[in-house]
């Protein structure tokens, strides 16, 4: 499964991405870019990064802002 590796002892699928793959990919995209830039940057899925880059808001590090049909994400560092 791309973006995923798999616990030896769980066998569950575990989050090969970090925080910080998400945050930079926003920085590197001119401080501000939509969920499947982000996606298309990191080398994820639209879900995962929408996932990922919604948990980094709720913990204060990114934000969300609504630009016509869009959700396009910035970093708050």
């Amino acid at each position: 499964m791309p973006g995923k590796e798999r616990d030896e002892k769980s066998g569950k699928y575990t989050a090969s991405y970090t925080d910080s793959d998400f945050l930079n990919a926003i920085r590197s995209l001119d401080g501000m870019a939509g969920t499947s830039e982000i996606a298309d940057e990191v080398g994820c899925t639209r879900r995962t990064a929408y996932t990922r880059l919604k948990s980094l808001e709720e913990r204060g590090c990114a934000e969300s802002r609504q630009v016509g049909n869009s959700l396009v994400w910035i970093t708050t560092e």
